[in-house]
């Protein structure tokens, strides 16, 4: 897919900062850029939702915030609280980590009621899920974003950049031919530069979550 004024790169980037010693000058710069770049959203811990959304009162800039984050083995209830929270401070999207062990364990009536409870908190408002594909096969990948789309998220995503592995263009257009038009797709995790971020949307992705965004769209 080419970077053309209809679908102009930036409108794809969650330009990213997920780690743990993020400061509040290190959100404000995050926000900065993604105005200054015109990045549709950024994406940060809880913690400083309510920073972000500040600071981005007046611009045309979602903000996304993890759930469960990084290793989704928090109870349901907890990611359900912290969506509610998220909430009240302003989020506009909401990223969860799916409980990879209950998955594993082929409780999948789990994971469907978990991400119901977390669609439900976050009303109105686009939820993800995270597969964290790296830990997993094609058949694994594919029966986590049907149950993604049962339990009616609105994307599936890769990764979260803390696990094994990052996004790659076979998982992306696996997930992008299960869940078909019913669900977006993000991918995220080592996507670092223009010609990776342009090869995952040709391969499906309709979102990429990134803490290079800067230089991604400044090519």
């Amino acid at each position: 897919m080419s970077d053309t004024p209809e679908t102009p790169l930036g409108s794809y980037i969650e330009h990213t900062n997920l780690r743990p010693d993020a400061t509040a000058a290190d959100i404000e710069k995050l926000c900065a850029e993604a105005i200054e770049h015109e990045l549709f959203a950024v994406c940060v811990n809880g913690s400083w939702v309510q920073h972000a959304a500040s600071y981005l009162e007046d611009a045309d800039v979602s903000i996304a915030t993890v759930i469960g984050f990084p290793l989704g083995a928090s109870d349901s209830d907890s990611k359900r609280y912290e969506t509610e929270a998220a909430v009240d401070n302003g989020v506009h999207e909401i990223d969860m980590v799916m409980n990879l062990g209950r998955f594993i364990d082929g409780d999948h009536q789990y994971i469907v009621r978990e991400i119901r409870d977390v669609v439900e908190a976050a009303e109105d408002r686009r939820v993800k899920v995270i597969i964290e594909t790296g830990y997993f096969n094609d058949e694994q990948i594919a029966t986590a974003c049907k149950l993604a789309v049962t339990a009616e998220a609105h994307f599936v995503k890769t990764s979260t950049g803390f696990g094994p592995g990052g996004a790659t263009i076979e998982h992306v257009q696996l997930m992008r031919e299960t869940v078909n038009q019913y669900a977006g797709v993000k991918a995220s995790g080592g996507i670092r530069d223009r010609e990776t971020a342009l090869a995952m949307i040709e391969a499906g992705a309709t979102r990429i979550g990134t803490s290079s965004g800067v230089s991604i769209v400044g090519g």
